[in-house]
Protein backbone atom coordinates (compact mmCIF):
# COMPACT_ATOMS: atom_id res chain seq x y z
CA UNK A 1 0.00 0.00 0.00
CA UNK A 2 1.26 3.51 -0.77
CA UNK A 3 2.17 5.74 2.13
CA UNK A 4 -0.47 8.40 2.79
CA UNK A 5 -0.07 12.00 3.85
CA UNK A 6 -3.06 14.30 4.31
CA UNK A 7 -1.19 17.44 5.22
CA UNK A 8 -3.39 19.25 6.15
CA UNK A 9 -3.41 21.15 2.85
CA UNK A 10 -6.19 23.06 1.18
CA UNK A 11 -4.69 22.60 -2.28
CA UNK A 12 -2.12 20.48 -4.06
CA UNK A 13 -0.39 22.17 -6.99
CA UNK A 14 1.30 19.78 -9.43
CA UNK A 15 4.14 21.56 -11.23
CA UNK A 16 6.30 24.52 -10.16
CA UNK A 17 6.39 26.13 -13.59
CA UNK A 18 5.33 29.49 -15.00
CA UNK A 19 1.69 29.25 -13.92
CA UNK A 20 2.24 27.08 -10.85
CA UNK A 21 4.62 29.47 -9.10
CA UNK A 22 2.37 32.53 -9.36
CA UNK A 23 -0.64 30.42 -8.37
CA UNK A 24 1.11 29.18 -5.22
CA UNK A 25 2.08 32.67 -4.13
CA UNK A 26 -1.43 34.04 -4.56
CA UNK A 27 -2.96 31.12 -2.64
CA UNK A 28 -0.51 31.62 0.23
CA UNK A 29 -1.26 35.35 0.29
CA UNK A 30 -4.94 34.43 0.72
CA UNK A 31 -4.18 32.20 3.72
CA UNK A 32 -4.46 28.85 1.94
CA UNK A 33 -2.28 25.87 2.86
CA UNK A 34 -0.51 24.51 -0.22
CA UNK A 35 1.49 21.43 -1.15
CA UNK A 36 3.61 22.10 -4.25
CA UNK A 37 5.00 19.08 -6.10
CA UNK A 38 7.77 19.36 -8.67
CA UNK A 39 9.40 16.50 -10.57
CA UNK A 40 12.62 18.47 -11.07
CA UNK A 41 15.10 19.88 -8.62
CA UNK A 42 16.65 23.16 -7.48
CA UNK A 43 17.21 26.07 -9.86
CA UNK A 44 20.36 27.33 -8.14
CA UNK A 45 22.80 26.78 -11.04
CA UNK A 46 24.51 29.97 -12.25
CA UNK A 47 23.54 29.14 -15.83
CA UNK A 48 19.86 29.16 -14.79
CA UNK A 49 20.32 32.69 -13.39
CA UNK A 50 22.46 34.30 -16.08
CA UNK A 51 20.16 35.63 -18.83
CA UNK A 52 22.19 34.24 -21.72
CA UNK A 53 22.48 30.93 -19.85
CA UNK A 54 19.46 29.52 -21.69
CA UNK A 55 21.92 28.78 -24.47
CA UNK A 56 23.52 26.12 -22.25
CA UNK A 57 20.54 24.84 -20.27
CA UNK A 58 17.64 24.37 -22.67
CA UNK A 59 18.89 21.00 -23.99
CA UNK A 60 20.63 19.96 -20.75
CA UNK A 61 18.88 16.91 -19.27
CA UNK A 62 19.73 18.08 -15.75
CA UNK A 63 17.34 20.99 -16.22
CA UNK A 64 14.93 19.97 -18.99
CA UNK A 65 13.09 16.82 -19.93
CA UNK A 66 13.64 16.09 -23.61
CA UNK A 67 10.43 14.97 -25.32
CA UNK A 68 10.90 13.33 -28.72
CA UNK A 69 8.31 14.23 -31.37
CA UNK A 70 7.22 11.71 -34.01
CA UNK A 71 8.87 12.00 -37.42
CA UNK A 72 6.52 13.14 -40.18
CA UNK A 73 6.68 13.45 -43.94
CA UNK A 74 5.86 17.19 -43.92
CA UNK A 75 9.15 17.92 -42.11
CA UNK A 76 11.47 15.48 -43.89
CA UNK A 77 11.03 12.60 -41.42
CA UNK A 78 13.11 14.31 -38.75
CA UNK A 79 12.58 13.49 -35.05
CA UNK A 80 12.57 16.80 -33.22
CA UNK A 81 13.12 17.35 -29.52
CA UNK A 82 10.87 19.51 -27.36
CA UNK A 83 12.67 20.40 -24.10
CA UNK A 84 10.42 21.33 -21.17
CA UNK A 85 11.79 22.71 -17.91
CA UNK A 86 12.18 20.03 -15.23
CA UNK A 87 13.26 22.42 -12.55
CA UNK A 88 11.79 24.94 -10.13
CA UNK A 89 10.35 27.61 -12.42
CA UNK A 90 9.70 25.07 -15.17
CA UNK A 91 10.35 26.33 -18.68
CA UNK A 92 10.57 29.93 -17.40
CA UNK A 93 13.96 28.90 -15.96
CA UNK A 94 15.37 27.75 -19.32
CA UNK A 95 13.52 29.75 -21.98
CA UNK A 96 14.84 32.54 -24.21
CA UNK A 97 13.45 35.27 -21.87
CA UNK A 98 11.38 37.15 -24.47
CA UNK A 99 8.44 38.77 -22.69
CA UNK A 100 5.61 39.28 -25.15
CA UNK A 101 1.93 38.66 -24.62
CA UNK A 102 0.58 38.19 -28.12
CA UNK A 103 -2.04 40.22 -29.92
CA UNK A 104 -5.09 41.79 -28.30
CA UNK A 105 -7.20 39.88 -30.82
CA UNK A 106 -5.79 36.55 -29.58
CA UNK A 107 -7.67 36.92 -26.31
CA UNK A 108 -10.77 38.40 -27.90
CA UNK A 109 -10.78 35.32 -30.12
CA UNK A 110 -10.55 33.08 -27.03
CA UNK A 111 -13.68 34.76 -25.68
CA UNK A 112 -15.45 34.33 -29.02
CA UNK A 113 -14.58 30.64 -28.95
CA UNK A 114 -16.32 30.22 -25.59
CA UNK A 115 -13.63 31.20 -23.07
CA UNK A 116 -15.93 33.69 -21.36
CA UNK A 117 -14.03 36.22 -19.26
CA UNK A 118 -10.77 35.87 -21.19
CA UNK A 119 -11.00 38.80 -23.65
CA UNK A 120 -8.05 41.17 -23.87
CA UNK A 121 -9.56 43.86 -21.65
CA UNK A 122 -10.45 41.18 -19.09
CA UNK A 123 -6.99 39.59 -18.96
CA UNK A 124 -4.92 42.80 -19.16
CA UNK A 125 -5.22 43.51 -15.39
CA UNK A 126 -3.69 40.10 -14.68
CA UNK A 127 -0.71 40.82 -16.91
CA UNK A 128 -0.22 44.14 -15.10
CA UNK A 129 -0.57 42.58 -11.63
CA UNK A 130 2.46 40.32 -12.10
CA UNK A 131 4.73 42.77 -13.90
CA UNK A 132 7.56 44.98 -12.68
CA UNK A 133 8.48 46.93 -15.83
CA UNK A 134 11.65 49.05 -15.94
CA UNK A 135 10.64 51.09 -19.01
CA UNK A 136 8.66 54.32 -19.38
CA UNK A 137 5.20 54.61 -17.78
CA UNK A 138 2.47 53.01 -19.86
CA UNK A 139 -1.13 51.89 -19.38
CA UNK A 140 -0.01 48.60 -20.93
CA UNK A 141 2.57 47.83 -18.23
CA UNK A 142 2.60 47.19 -14.50
CA UNK A 143 5.35 48.28 -12.10
CA UNK A 144 4.25 46.80 -8.78
CA UNK A 145 4.45 43.10 -9.59
CA UNK A 146 7.11 40.50 -8.99
CA UNK A 147 8.16 39.52 -12.51
CA UNK A 148 10.98 41.67 -13.82
CA UNK A 149 10.43 42.89 -17.39
CA UNK A 150 13.29 44.85 -18.92
CA UNK A 151 13.86 46.73 -22.11
CA UNK A 152 16.75 45.52 -24.27
CA UNK A 153 20.12 46.30 -22.67
CA UNK A 154 22.47 45.47 -25.50
CA UNK A 155 23.21 47.78 -28.42
CA UNK A 156 24.44 45.95 -31.48
CA UNK A 157 25.18 47.86 -34.72
CA UNK A 158 24.14 44.95 -36.95
CA UNK A 159 20.79 44.60 -35.17
CA UNK A 160 20.22 48.34 -35.54
CA UNK A 161 21.08 48.10 -39.23
CA UNK A 162 18.50 45.32 -39.61
CA UNK A 163 15.86 47.49 -37.92
CA UNK A 164 16.70 50.34 -40.31
CA UNK A 165 16.50 47.96 -43.28
CA UNK A 166 13.13 46.59 -42.16
CA UNK A 167 11.79 50.14 -42.02
CA UNK A 168 13.17 50.81 -45.50
CA UNK A 169 11.31 47.68 -46.59
CA UNK A 170 8.10 49.26 -45.27
CA UNK A 171 7.57 48.01 -41.73
CA UNK A 172 7.01 50.74 -39.10
CA UNK A 173 9.11 51.05 -35.97
CA UNK A 174 7.25 49.76 -32.91
CA UNK A 175 8.58 50.92 -29.51
CA UNK A 176 6.53 48.37 -27.52
CA UNK A 177 5.27 45.02 -28.80
CA UNK A 178 3.17 44.78 -25.61
CA UNK A 179 1.48 48.12 -26.26
CA UNK A 180 -1.36 49.09 -28.54
CA UNK A 181 -0.23 46.77 -31.36
CA UNK A 182 2.51 44.27 -32.13
CA UNK A 183 2.81 45.29 -35.80
CA UNK A 184 6.19 46.53 -36.98
CA UNK A 185 9.80 46.07 -35.88
CA UNK A 186 11.61 46.97 -32.69
CA UNK A 187 13.50 45.72 -29.64
CA UNK A 188 12.26 42.84 -27.53
CA UNK A 189 11.52 43.11 -23.81
CA UNK A 190 13.01 40.40 -21.63
CA UNK A 191 12.15 38.80 -18.29
CA UNK A 192 15.17 40.20 -16.43
CA UNK A 193 15.45 41.92 -13.05
CA UNK A 194 18.73 43.51 -12.07
CA UNK A 195 21.35 41.51 -13.88
CA UNK A 196 19.57 38.14 -13.49
CA UNK A 197 16.86 36.10 -15.20
CA UNK A 198 13.45 36.72 -13.65
CA UNK A 199 12.00 33.21 -13.77
CA UNK A 200 8.67 32.31 -12.20
CA UNK A 201 10.58 30.57 -9.40
CA UNK A 202 12.75 33.60 -8.71
CA UNK A 203 9.89 36.11 -8.96
CA UNK A 204 7.06 34.31 -7.18
CA UNK A 205 8.25 31.19 -5.37
CA UNK A 206 11.53 32.30 -3.80
CA UNK A 207 9.94 35.03 -1.62
CA UNK A 208 7.46 32.53 -0.08
CA UNK A 209 9.60 29.41 0.05
CA UNK A 210 9.77 29.52 3.86
CA UNK A 211 6.09 30.46 4.27
CA UNK A 212 4.49 28.31 7.01
CA UNK A 213 1.55 27.51 4.74
CA UNK A 214 3.75 26.02 1.99
CA UNK A 215 5.13 22.50 1.71
CA UNK A 216 7.44 22.20 -1.29
CA UNK A 217 8.56 18.76 -2.43
CA UNK A 218 10.92 18.42 -5.41
CA UNK A 219 12.01 15.24 -7.16
CA UNK A 220 8.43 13.93 -6.98
CA UNK A 221 6.83 12.37 -10.07
CA UNK A 222 3.04 12.50 -10.14
CA UNK A 223 1.58 9.19 -11.37
CA UNK A 224 -2.20 9.56 -11.16
CA UNK A 225 -4.99 11.61 -9.64
CA UNK A 226 -6.89 10.08 -6.72
CA UNK A 227 -10.69 10.20 -6.74
CA UNK A 228 -13.49 9.46 -4.35
CA UNK A 229 -16.56 8.93 -6.49
CA UNK A 230 -16.21 11.76 -9.04
CA UNK A 231 -14.23 14.16 -6.86
CA UNK A 232 -10.45 14.57 -7.03
CA UNK A 233 -9.09 14.24 -3.50
CA UNK A 234 -5.35 13.92 -4.01
CA UNK A 235 -2.45 12.67 -6.06
CA UNK A 236 -0.33 9.53 -6.16
CA UNK A 237 3.40 10.10 -6.69
CA UNK A 238 6.73 8.35 -6.75
CA UNK A 239 9.14 9.86 -4.25
CA UNK A 240 12.51 8.28 -3.58
CA UNK A 241 11.41 5.10 -5.34
CA UNK A 242 8.33 4.72 -3.13
CA UNK A 243 4.70 5.31 -4.00
CA UNK A 244 3.16 8.02 -1.84
CA UNK A 245 -0.35 9.49 -1.75
CA UNK A 246 -1.00 13.13 -0.88
CA UNK A 247 -4.51 14.39 -0.19
CA UNK A 248 -6.05 17.86 -0.06
CA UNK A 249 -9.27 19.31 1.29
CA UNK A 250 -10.08 21.60 -1.65
CA UNK A 251 -9.25 21.68 -5.37
CA UNK A 252 -6.34 19.77 -6.88
CA UNK A 253 -4.54 22.03 -9.39
CA UNK A 254 -2.63 20.69 -12.41
CA UNK A 255 0.08 23.08 -13.61
CA UNK A 256 2.30 20.48 -15.27
CA UNK A 257 2.27 22.11 -18.71
CA UNK A 258 0.93 21.34 -22.15
CA UNK A 259 2.63 17.96 -22.37
CA UNK A 260 2.32 16.57 -18.87
CA UNK A 261 -1.06 17.89 -17.71
CA UNK A 262 -2.87 15.93 -20.47
CA UNK A 263 -0.57 12.96 -19.81
CA UNK A 264 -1.57 12.94 -16.15
CA UNK A 265 -5.26 13.28 -17.00
CA UNK A 266 -5.04 10.29 -19.34
CA UNK A 267 -3.14 8.22 -16.76
CA UNK A 268 -5.98 9.02 -14.34
CA UNK A 269 -8.76 7.85 -16.67
CA UNK A 270 -9.76 11.20 -18.18
CA UNK A 271 -9.31 11.16 -21.94
CA UNK A 272 -10.33 9.30 -25.10
CA UNK A 273 -12.11 6.22 -23.75
CA UNK A 274 -11.09 3.72 -26.44
CA UNK A 275 -7.41 4.60 -26.10
CA UNK A 276 -7.49 4.37 -22.30
CA UNK A 277 -9.30 1.01 -22.32
CA UNK A 278 -6.75 -0.36 -24.79
CA UNK A 279 -4.06 0.40 -22.20
CA UNK A 280 -6.06 -1.18 -19.37
CA UNK A 281 -6.95 2.14 -17.72
CA UNK A 282 -10.39 2.43 -16.15
CA UNK A 283 -12.26 5.31 -17.76
CA UNK A 284 -13.21 7.95 -15.23
CA UNK A 285 -14.59 10.36 -17.83
CA UNK A 286 -14.63 10.10 -21.61
CA UNK A 287 -12.93 13.33 -22.75
CA UNK A 288 -11.80 12.82 -26.37
CA UNK A 289 -10.06 16.22 -26.62
CA UNK A 290 -7.55 15.59 -23.83
CA UNK A 291 -4.25 15.70 -25.69
CA UNK A 292 -5.82 17.00 -28.92
CA UNK A 293 -5.60 20.51 -30.47
CA UNK A 294 -1.83 20.59 -29.89
CA UNK A 295 -0.25 23.69 -31.43
CA UNK A 296 3.31 24.99 -31.59
CA UNK A 297 5.16 27.68 -33.52
CA UNK A 298 7.47 26.35 -36.25
CA UNK A 299 10.41 28.48 -37.36
CA UNK A 300 12.93 28.57 -40.20
CA UNK A 301 16.24 30.35 -39.60
CA UNK A 302 18.08 32.35 -42.26
CA UNK A 303 21.80 33.02 -41.75
CA UNK A 304 24.15 35.40 -43.55
CA UNK A 305 27.90 35.88 -43.17
CA UNK A 306 28.81 39.43 -42.25
CA UNK A 307 31.55 41.29 -44.13
CA UNK A 308 33.38 42.40 -40.97
CA UNK A 309 34.14 40.37 -37.79
CA UNK A 310 31.52 42.10 -35.62
CA UNK A 311 29.31 39.08 -34.88
CA UNK A 312 29.06 37.56 -31.41
CA UNK A 313 30.65 34.53 -33.08
CA UNK A 314 33.84 36.61 -33.27
CA UNK A 315 33.51 38.34 -29.90
CA UNK A 316 33.28 35.12 -27.87
CA UNK A 317 36.56 33.94 -29.39
CA UNK A 318 38.37 37.09 -28.30
CA UNK A 319 39.74 37.32 -24.72
CA UNK A 320 39.28 41.09 -24.89
CA UNK A 321 35.73 40.66 -26.20
CA UNK A 322 34.85 38.23 -23.40
CA UNK A 323 36.34 40.54 -20.77
CA UNK A 324 34.32 43.46 -22.14
CA UNK A 325 31.11 41.39 -21.97
CA UNK A 326 31.81 40.40 -18.37
CA UNK A 327 32.52 44.01 -17.36
CA UNK A 328 29.37 45.32 -19.02
CA UNK A 329 27.29 42.74 -17.16
CA UNK A 330 28.97 43.10 -13.75
CA UNK A 331 29.27 46.87 -13.70
CA UNK A 332 26.21 47.98 -15.64
CA UNK A 333 23.85 44.95 -15.98
CA UNK A 334 24.08 45.41 -19.73
CA UNK A 335 25.69 43.88 -22.79
CA UNK A 336 25.57 40.52 -24.59
CA UNK A 337 25.25 38.49 -21.37
CA UNK A 338 21.79 40.04 -20.82
CA UNK A 339 20.29 38.99 -24.16
CA UNK A 340 17.65 36.37 -24.83
CA UNK A 341 16.66 34.27 -27.83
CA UNK A 342 15.99 37.42 -29.86
CA UNK A 343 17.41 40.92 -29.50
CA UNK A 344 15.28 42.69 -32.07
CA UNK A 345 12.57 41.52 -34.42
CA UNK A 346 8.98 42.20 -35.17
CA UNK A 347 5.70 41.25 -36.75
CA UNK A 348 4.52 41.58 -40.35
CA UNK A 349 1.65 40.61 -42.60
CA UNK A 350 1.89 38.21 -45.53
CA UNK A 351 -0.75 38.05 -48.25
CA UNK A 352 -2.50 35.44 -46.10
CA UNK A 353 -3.05 37.82 -43.18
CA UNK A 354 -6.64 38.68 -42.25
CA UNK A 355 -8.17 41.67 -40.48
CA UNK A 356 -4.82 43.48 -40.53
CA UNK A 357 -3.33 41.06 -37.98
CA UNK A 358 0.36 40.26 -38.38
CA UNK A 359 0.83 36.58 -39.19
CA UNK A 360 4.62 36.21 -39.07
CA UNK A 361 7.20 36.98 -36.38
CA UNK A 362 10.93 37.68 -36.81
CA UNK A 363 13.63 36.97 -34.23
CA UNK A 364 17.01 38.56 -34.92
CA UNK A 365 20.37 37.72 -33.32
CA UNK A 366 23.92 38.94 -34.23
CA UNK A 367 25.26 35.37 -34.05
CA UNK A 368 24.75 32.00 -35.72
CA UNK A 369 24.68 28.44 -34.44
CA UNK A 370 23.21 25.07 -35.37
CA UNK A 371 21.21 24.92 -32.13
CA UNK A 372 21.56 26.11 -28.50
CA UNK A 373 24.26 24.29 -26.62
CA UNK A 374 26.52 23.79 -29.65
CA UNK A 375 29.50 26.02 -30.54
CA UNK A 376 28.85 29.21 -32.45
CA UNK A 377 29.85 29.01 -36.10
CA UNK A 378 33.44 29.87 -37.02
CA UNK A 379 32.34 32.68 -39.35
CA UNK A 380 30.73 36.05 -38.62
CA UNK A 381 27.14 34.89 -38.57
CA UNK A 382 23.90 36.85 -38.32
CA UNK A 383 20.53 35.12 -37.91
CA UNK A 384 16.94 36.06 -38.67
CA UNK A 385 14.33 33.41 -37.94
CA UNK A 386 10.73 33.59 -39.09
CA UNK A 387 7.68 31.74 -37.82
CA UNK A 388 3.95 31.79 -38.48
CA UNK A 389 2.09 33.43 -35.60
CA UNK A 390 -1.10 31.35 -35.72
CA UNK A 391 -0.59 27.91 -37.28
CA UNK A 392 -3.64 26.15 -38.67
CA UNK A 393 -2.12 22.69 -38.21
CA UNK A 394 -2.93 20.82 -35.02
CA UNK A 395 -1.24 17.81 -33.49
CA UNK A 396 -1.96 15.42 -30.67
CA UNK A 397 -0.52 13.78 -27.56
CA UNK A 398 -1.41 10.34 -26.20
CA UNK A 399 0.18 8.19 -23.53
CA UNK A 400 1.90 5.02 -24.72
CA UNK A 401 1.43 3.00 -21.52
CA UNK A 402 0.50 3.24 -17.86
CA UNK A 403 4.11 4.09 -16.99
CA UNK A 404 4.15 7.77 -15.93
CA UNK A 405 7.88 8.05 -16.64
CA UNK A 406 7.44 7.08 -20.29
CA UNK A 407 7.11 10.03 -22.64
CA UNK A 408 3.80 10.23 -24.50
CA UNK A 409 3.48 9.88 -28.27
CA UNK A 410 3.59 13.44 -29.64
CA UNK A 411 2.49 14.23 -33.19
CA UNK A 412 3.21 17.86 -34.11
CA UNK A 413 1.64 17.91 -37.60
CA UNK A 414 3.83 20.88 -38.52
CA UNK A 415 2.96 22.23 -41.99
CA UNK A 416 0.08 19.78 -42.32
CA UNK A 417 -2.12 22.63 -43.55
CA UNK A 418 -1.00 24.29 -46.79
CA UNK A 419 -1.67 27.78 -45.34
CA UNK A 420 1.12 27.24 -42.81
CA UNK A 421 3.67 26.42 -45.50
CA UNK A 422 2.61 29.30 -47.76
CA UNK A 423 2.83 31.77 -44.89
CA UNK A 424 6.28 30.55 -43.83
CA UNK A 425 7.60 30.75 -47.40
CA UNK A 426 6.39 34.34 -47.74
CA UNK A 427 8.14 35.12 -44.48
CA UNK A 428 11.40 33.71 -45.85
CA UNK A 429 11.08 35.83 -48.99
CA UNK A 430 10.49 38.84 -46.74
CA UNK A 431 13.71 38.05 -44.80
CA UNK A 432 15.68 38.07 -48.04
CA UNK A 433 14.11 41.35 -49.14
CA UNK A 434 15.05 43.03 -45.84
CA UNK A 435 18.66 41.79 -46.11
CA UNK A 436 18.87 43.56 -49.51
CA UNK A 437 17.74 46.98 -48.27
CA UNK A 438 20.29 49.80 -48.30
CA UNK A 439 20.98 49.85 -44.54
CA UNK A 440 21.93 46.15 -44.43
CA UNK A 441 23.00 45.19 -47.96
CA UNK A 442 26.59 46.36 -47.46
CA UNK A 443 27.06 44.42 -44.24
CA UNK A 444 26.93 40.85 -45.54
CA UNK A 445 28.68 38.89 -48.24
CA UNK A 446 27.08 35.42 -48.34
CA UNK A 447 23.77 33.74 -47.53
CA UNK A 448 24.59 30.57 -45.60
CA UNK A 449 20.96 29.49 -45.10
CA UNK A 450 18.86 28.79 -47.11
CA UNK A 451 21.59 29.33 -49.72
CA UNK A 452 20.93 27.59 -53.02
CA UNK A 453 18.35 25.21 -51.52
CA UNK A 454 14.76 25.48 -52.78
CA UNK A 455 12.78 27.39 -50.13
CA UNK A 456 10.10 24.74 -49.66
CA UNK A 457 12.73 22.02 -49.29
CA UNK A 458 14.57 24.24 -46.83
CA UNK A 459 11.46 25.00 -44.76
CA UNK A 460 10.55 21.33 -44.51
CA UNK A 461 14.08 20.07 -43.90
CA UNK A 462 15.55 22.78 -41.65
CA UNK A 463 12.61 24.19 -39.69
CA UNK A 464 12.29 23.58 -35.98
CA UNK A 465 10.21 24.23 -32.89
CA UNK A 466 10.05 27.59 -31.14
CA UNK A 467 9.28 25.67 -27.90
CA UNK A 468 5.67 26.89 -27.57
CA UNK A 469 3.37 23.83 -27.25
CA UNK A 470 -0.15 24.73 -26.08
CA UNK A 471 -3.85 23.89 -26.16
CA UNK A 472 -3.92 20.18 -25.24
CA UNK A 473 -6.57 20.78 -22.52
CA UNK A 474 -8.63 23.32 -24.45
CA UNK A 475 -10.80 25.77 -22.51
CA UNK A 476 -14.31 26.53 -23.75
CA UNK A 477 -18.01 26.70 -23.02
CA UNK A 478 -18.92 23.66 -25.15
CA UNK A 479 -19.16 20.21 -23.61
CA UNK A 480 -16.26 18.91 -25.72
CA UNK A 481 -13.84 21.39 -24.12
CA UNK A 482 -11.57 19.78 -21.53
CA UNK A 483 -11.97 22.63 -19.04
CA UNK A 484 -14.64 25.30 -18.64
CA UNK A 485 -13.82 29.04 -18.52
CA UNK A 486 -13.16 28.71 -14.77
CA UNK A 487 -10.51 26.07 -15.66
CA UNK A 488 -12.49 23.23 -14.02
CA UNK A 489 -12.07 19.82 -15.66
CA UNK A 490 -15.38 18.69 -17.10
CA UNK A 491 -16.89 15.42 -15.89
CA UNK A 492 -15.29 15.47 -12.43
CA UNK A 493 -15.20 17.75 -9.40
CA UNK A 494 -12.39 19.37 -7.44
CA UNK A 495 -9.90 19.40 -10.31
CA UNK A 496 -8.59 22.33 -12.39
CA UNK A 497 -5.91 22.72 -15.05
CA UNK A 498 -4.05 26.03 -14.87
CA UNK A 499 -1.28 26.28 -17.47
CA UNK A 500 -0.66 26.83 -21.20
CA UNK A 501 -2.55 23.65 -22.10
CA UNK A 502 -5.89 25.47 -21.57
CA UNK A 503 -5.30 28.06 -24.33
CA UNK A 504 -8.10 27.65 -26.89
CA UNK A 505 -5.51 28.61 -29.51
CA UNK A 506 -1.83 29.43 -29.26
CA UNK A 507 -1.13 33.14 -28.85
CA UNK A 508 0.56 34.97 -31.74
CA UNK A 509 3.98 35.13 -30.09
CA UNK A 510 6.05 33.64 -27.25
CA UNK A 511 3.92 31.90 -24.64
CA UNK A 512 5.56 32.45 -21.24
CA UNK A 513 3.91 35.80 -20.46
CA UNK A 514 0.50 34.34 -21.28
CA UNK A 515 1.21 31.28 -19.11
CA UNK A 516 1.98 33.49 -16.11
CA UNK A 517 -1.21 35.44 -16.77
CA UNK A 518 -3.17 32.16 -16.78
CA UNK A 519 -1.71 31.36 -13.36
CA UNK A 520 -2.63 34.83 -12.10
CA UNK A 521 -6.18 34.68 -13.44
CA UNK A 522 -6.62 31.08 -12.34
CA UNK A 523 -5.69 32.04 -8.78
CA UNK A 524 -8.24 34.86 -8.83
CA UNK A 525 -10.98 32.52 -10.07
CA UNK A 526 -10.14 29.95 -7.42
CA UNK A 527 -10.14 32.47 -4.59
CA UNK A 528 -13.23 34.23 -5.90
Amino acid sequence: MPQQDKGPWDHIVVGAGSAGCVLVKRLLQAGRRVLLLEAGGSDRSLWLKLPVGYFRTIFDERFARQFEVEAQEQTAMRRMIWPRGRILGGSSSINGLIYIRGQHADYDNWAQLGATGWSYQEVLPYFLRSECFDGPPSPYHGTGGELGVSELRNKDPSCQAWLDAAQEYGLPFNPDFNGASDYGVGRYQLSIKGRWRSSAAQAFLRPVQSHPGLTLLSGVLATRILFEHHRAVGIECIKGGERVEYRCESDLLLCAGSLQSPQLLQLSGIGPADHLRALGIAVRHHAPEVGENLQDHYQARTIVRLKNPVSLNDQVRSPIGLARMGWQWLAHSRGPLTVGAGQVGGFACTSNAKDGRADIQFNVMPLSVDKPGTPLHDFSGFTVSVCQCRPSSKGSLRIRSTDPSESPRIVSNYLHEDLDLRTLLEGLHMCRDIYRQKSFAGRWVEEKLPGAVDLETFARGHGSTVFHPTSTCRMGADQAAVVDPQLRVRGVEGLRVIDASVMPKVVSANTNAASIMIGERGAHMLLE
